[in-house]
Order: structure tokens, then sequence, then C-alpha cells
């Protein structure tokens, strides 16, 4: 007697229980077939099969076809349903609620807006999301592989057993998914593919993993992150009005693991963190915090700048919902959460996103354009409609998921050149024959646009260490959109010009005046951040020439001189109490240096540098406007002796800065001012207090109507050794 019609063949079968099946939901579930109705299942390790509807009824047992647990058969129905099955084995019983009973998550809308690269809650969609679906509590999982014959989601809940949850292939998109019923939040999983010619991949975590295992585990972890609970509605309502140009921002860097550690071992988990770093950073003054990358990675000494979950905060310091209440504390500080984003490029380890489905998906398949020579990574395919989405959705979570201030966006230079790092030969031209990224470029301004369209306030920063034009120019006028720039000049010429002898320092005037020259040409960061004080730099403090009092007035005196200086203000964790050591990842801070007077002094300084960088507006309002500054003495090169007047524009009083970067005292110094009148001194890095000698003005200098040097007023100054002085006018 032949089989019946609906009976499945034993090749699909096999293909079935090995896990190479390219489409079970074509096979596996509820099908009608004429007029009958045909259930098939898979559920290794079960000897029989029972069919039960949602309120237990027996629909009857299904006939086992093969001993893997391949199950089918008819059932008496009037109508498509939910079911579920009850198996057993010599061990006992137990409920199956099978995933290809059931439906898509996703639908027609989420393929159109997906494929045209325009859907901006791509992180709603894909990854894995706890929700309730066709009666039953579960995860839906999704992800990007269309050159995959075959992906299955393998987790906590199936054993990793690749067999048991291949996941439904949409053909428009390329994108596989499948809803998991009894999956939760907190469980591990990955994703295990087969290639094209059927070989199957190392196991892949997610790229959109909202959560990972702690290394050197490297599994992604379902995770909800649409449910923190947030009190920081006034602080984005007033942030939502700002224009950071016309703001202070005085950014402290931070490394979350070597900032403090727990009895000099552990990490802080982030509660921890926000009960320490935060109320810290809010005595000094500092109006944001920078973290270095926090987005999951495998090697600590990479300090998060080769990540492999690009959407999970690192398990080093705890879970999403911990980073989230940090932000929200330092939210109710009133202080800013700026994340070192790395959209450039990412590491080739087997698990993450290299070789994604046995082809260059995420990267470019000719090393001349995706692999990149300074860090043995791959580099993004800015050309590639899927993965420019992939990274616009990744600026956006972070903004909107989290909260966050802003984004610092690590290496933009290695981004905007096809040549970066490469000899003649090593690199493809653009379509004009040019060496510009114009996809990178092209990404990088639709990311700037939404991320400043669809979060006021937010603000985007780019490390971008060229002259390439334009990076904090409108993306309306041809700019990259950035918000602001950092000034990689500025921190280059005058840490050069503060490790010369000071006698020397004569022959090298220009390199603290060059760049005012283009100070202006873009909204500038200036930055002294942990670059330059790794990897056998030494710490800012050791970089300073002479004795250890010298040393310790040279970096005071180039710290007001910064502060003091047109642009917005960066500082790495640490540096404000001068350690002698240069950073480590692998350890903490030198907190204990604070018991010394000369560190104790520096740290009060910058403190009180951020005090009135913040309260006196000429110090911050015009930043990014040549109207804000103005020459008193440029041409000093003799004596090393450097002043200016910073302006609001807003008729509040000016500031005179002069530093003197020689050891040698100064008195009557003919100092130029751009008005008459009592200037106030509101600091001297040579104060008593900060470890120094204690040379000063008696709290105030009179300037004539005596025009000097252009400037229509003058008067005579004390300048003290190795120091910088600020004067506030009071008319």
């Amino acid at each position: 007697m032949p089989d019946p019609e609906w009976m499945t063949s034993g090749a699909e079968i096999e293909a079935i229980v090995s896990g190479r099946h390219g489409d079970p939901f074509r096979v596996l579930g509820l099908h009608q077939q004429g007029k009958q109705w045909i259930v098939r299942a898979f559920v290794p390790g079960a000897m029989s099969l029972e069919v039960l509807t949602p309120d237990g009824k027996s629909l009857g047992q299904i006939a086992r076809r093969h001993d893997a647990g391949f199950f089918e058969g008819p059932v008496k129905l009037k109508s498509r349903q939910v079911l579920n099955y009850l198996a057993a084995n010599a061990n006992g019983t137990w409920t199956v609620a099978d995933a290809y009973l059931l439906g898509p998550v996703l639908g027609p809308m989420d393929d159109y807006y997906i494929g045209e690269g325009n859907h901006l809650r791509l992180y709603d969609k894909l990854g894995a999301h706890p929700l309730h679906h066709e009666g039953h509590d579960g995860v839906h999982f999704a992800v990007w592989a269309p050159n995959a014959a075959r992906v299955s989601v393998v987790g906590d809940f199936n054993n990793w057993d690749g067999r048991r949850h291949v996941m439904r292939k949409r053909l428009n998109t390329g994108i596989w998914e499948i809803f998991v019923p009894g999956a939760s939040a907190g469980q591990s999983y990955k994703y295990e593919l087969l290639d094209a010619e059927g070989k199957l991949l190392p196991l892949k975590s997610d790229p959109f993993g909202f959560a990972a295992e702690m290394r050197p585990k490297t599994a992604s972890k379902v995770a909800r992150t649409n449910q923190f609970q947030w009190h920081d509605q006034a602080y984005l309502a007033e942030r939502s009005k700002r224009d950071h140009r016309r703001q202070p921002v005085s950014t402290y860097e931070v490394h979350l693991g070597s900032w403090r550690r727990k009895d000099g071992v552990d990490f802080l988990s982030y509660d921890e963190l926000a009960d320490t770093l935060i109320p810290y950073v809010a005595d000094m003054g500092y109006t944001h915090i920078e973290l270095l990358p926090i987005t999951e990675h495998p090697f600590d000494p990479s300090w998060g700048y080769q990540p492999t979950g690009l959407y999970a905060p690192t398990a080093r310091f705890g879970d999403p919902a911990g980073f989230a209440r940090f932000v929200d504390r330092a939210h109710k500080a009133g202080i800013g959460i700026i994340l070192d984003w790395v959209p450039a490029h990412f590491p080739t380890d087997e698990h993450g996103l290299a070789r994604f489905d046995g082809t260059a998906l995420y990267e470019h398949e000719d090393p001349r354009q995706g692999y990149h020579p300074d860090w043995n990574t791959a580099i993004y395919n800015f050309g590639r409609r899927e993965v420019l989405s992939f990274l616009l959705n990744n600026a956006l979570f972070w903004l909107e998921r989290y909260h966050l201030d802003g984004l610092r966006v690590d290496a933009v230079a290695s981004m905007l050149y096809l040549d970066y790092s490469r000899k003649e030969g090593e690199w493809v031209p653009n379509i004009h024959g040019g060496r510009e990224n114009l996809e990178a470029i092209s990404f990088l301004q639709r990311m700037n646009h939404e991320a400043y369209g669809q979060n006021p306030g937010a603000m985007t920063i780019a490390e971008e260490s060229t002259s390439f034009p334009g990076v904090s120019r409108p993306t309306s006028t041809g700019g990259l959109g950035f918000g602001f720039k950092w000034n990689m000049g500025f921190m280059h010429d005058t840490l050069e010009y503060m490790k010369r002898e000071p006698i020397h320092r004569r022959h090298h005037h220009n390199e603290l005046t060059f760049g005012l020259l283009y100070a202006f040409s873009e909204n500038f960061v200036l930055p002294l951040s942990h670059d330059e004080v790794v990897h056998g730099k030494g710490s800012l403090l050791t970089k300073m020439p002479g004795d250890a009092w010298q040393k310790f007035a040279n970096l005071r005196a180039y710290y007001a001189f910064m502060w003091g200086y047109p642009g917005k203000k960066l500082l790495f964790m640490g540096q404000e109490f001068a350690p002698w050591d240069e950073w480590s990842e692998a350890r903490s801070l030198d907190w204990h240096l604070l018991d010394h007077a000369p560190h104790k002094g520096v740290q009060s300084l910058v403190r009180d540098l951020n005090r009135l960088y913040r309260s006196i507006p000429a110090l911050h309002t015009r930043d990014c406007e040549a109207e804000g500054f103005e020459w008193l003495v440029a041409d000093d090169a003799q004596n090393s002796v450097f002043a200016w007047a910073r302006h609001s524009g807003e008729g509040t009083p000016s500031v005179a800065v002069v530093s003197n970067l020689t050891p040698v005292p100064r008195e009557n110094y003919v100092l130029p001012l751009p008005a008459a009148g009592q200037w106030r001194e509101i600091l001297n890095t040579d104060a008593a207090v900060y470890g120094g000698s204690g040379m000063g003005n008696m709290g105030a200098i009179l300037g004539h109507a005596e025009p000097s040097h252009g400037k229509p007023a003058r008067a005579k100054v004390t300048l003290p050794p190795l120091a910088t002085l600020f004067f506030v006018h009071e008319p």
C-alpha cells in the first residue's frame, strides 16, 4: 500500500534530524494538505509524542518516523490553531511548546524599511527580544546572514543543539528569524550557521546582542533594554535646549576598569561606579564623563577599541540595567555621559562579525579595502546598505536606549581615506580616482544627521587627526556634521613645547601661537587624552622638564594655559592629580598620591579651573568663535610670555590670561589690556595652595588708559615663575 501523500520523504527527514534542512518551517509544524491537517515535530529524546490543544485536550499521538525524534501524523482539526505536545520517554514526560507551530514576528513593513536601509529602530527587530507571541512567552531571535545555507539559534534553552531551532529565512532581506517559546531573559545563546557550501562555521555571537557573557566566554545573553526605569526627564528636556558650542564642556575621560579597583584588584560594578565616580566628577567640576569604549570586547588591553559586541555594555561591570542606572545617576548629578564609539573597524575573532555567514558580509572581501594594517582588524564595508544600517542604528541605540549625551567617534581619519596607513598599490581609489572614502563620508554625514535630528541636545565628536575640511560643519553645507572635533594639533604642539627645557622655549614660540591660525576653523575640543600617557610616553608630569618643583609648576601652568585657551576641554583620568607613572589598564590609579601636597595642589587647581570655566561666560561662550579671542602678547619669544583676552560677546566681563613659561619671575611686566579699570586676579597657578611659591599681584592689577601694543590700556604685573594667571575685568 503506497504511503499517504502527506508523509515526509526519508531524505527530507534526514535533513531535518541532521540539522541541514534550509527551510524546516516548510516541513515542521501544522500544515493543511487537501482536507487533512498534518502535524510534524522534531523532539530529540522523545519516544512518543501526543498532540494537545491549548486547554490540554488530547488530539492523539502521532507516529515516530525517525529514532532521532521526528514525528508526524494527521490530527482532527477544523481550522488552524495553536497546539502543544506532550513528549515521553523512559524517564518521564514533558510539555513541548514548538516554535514551528508559531508564525513569524517580522512583517512586510519590516522587510520594506530594512530593505531600503531606512529602518531607524532596527534594534527593536534584530537581536533577541523577550515577548509574548501567539499565546506563549518566549524570545524572538533575528539575525542577518543572507548567504548562509542554514542558521540556527543555540543556547541554554535547547541544550545548544543546532538541530532544534533552525530559523526561518526572509528571502527579501536575508534575515533569519524564529520565536522560541520558553526562552527567557538571562539565557546565553549564539548562532550556528552553515555556509553556502554546507560547511559548519564557528558559533557566532549576536551582532545585535544586547548583553554578553563575561570574558573569556563569548556568548550573547538575552536582555531587555526597553524597560529601564529612568528619572532624567527634566535633565533631557533642559539638555534639548542647549547649544553646546556656547556652553561649558569640560570632560573627564575615563577607563572604567582602572579608575578605581576594589581592594586594588576587582572591577567596580556600574552601581559602585555610580556611587563613587559620579560624586568625584561632580566635585571636580567636570560637565561630562567620556567613557573609553564599554561595548563588549574580549581583550582587556585593547581598552575596548576592538569591540565584538557593539550593542552590549561590557559584562565586566554588570548588566545592561546597571549601565542604565549609571547614566541615570550621572544625569541626576547634572553630568553628561559620552561614549567612545568605534565604527571604523572590528576584530577578526571567530565568534564575531568576521566572515559572519562564510562570506565577507560586514567587511570588504578585498584586503586592500577590508583589512586594517595598523590594528590587524577588518574594516566595515560602508558601501553596503545593511552595514550602514547596523552602524547607524547602533549610534541611535546608545543615544536613545541609554540616554547618552554624545558619541566620540574613534579613528575618523582612518575612515575618511582609502590610503590610510597604506603604501602605493595597497589601496583601491574611489570612483573618481581619489583617495577619499566616499561611502564612509556618506555614512558619517547620515549618522550625524540622524543623531542630531532624533536626539536634541546630544552631540557627536570626531577624533580626526588630519586637515579634512568641514568635520564640524553642518551636512547641509557639505560638512561631515559632527558637533566637535578633537584638536590633535593643539595636543601635539603644546606638549612638544612643554617638554622642552625653558631655556630653549624661546626658539619654539610658534608652537604655542600657531594653533590660533586654525583654532576657529572647526568646533574644537582640546584633548589631553589617554593616548598621551601610555606605551612608554610617560605621564604628563614626567613629560615636564626640570626638578620636581619645576615639573609640577610646568604642569600647573600648562593646565591653566589650556583652560584659558579657546576650545572645550578634555583631561584623561588621573592626570588631574599628576601621577608619576604612566597609565595602565591593569591597575587602579595611584590615589595614594593625594596624601602628598604637590599632587593635592594640582587636583585643587583642576577643580578651580573647572569652576571658573563653568561660571565665567568669557571662558566658554565663544570657545568656537574668533570674536571671543584677542591676542594681547603673542610675540614675546624672548621671555616665553603669552597673553590673550577672552570675551563672551554678551556684555559680561572679559578675562585676561597670561602665561610665563620660564622659571624666571618677571616683575613690572607691561601687559597690554583691552580696557582700563581693575582686573581681579582670579587664578594664579603659583599660589601656595596649589604648591607654588605664592608670588602674585595682591589680588588685582589696575589697567591704565595708556595705549600699548595696539591696545587701549596697559598694566604692570608680576608674573610668577612657570605660571599662568587669569584676571577678570571689573570696570
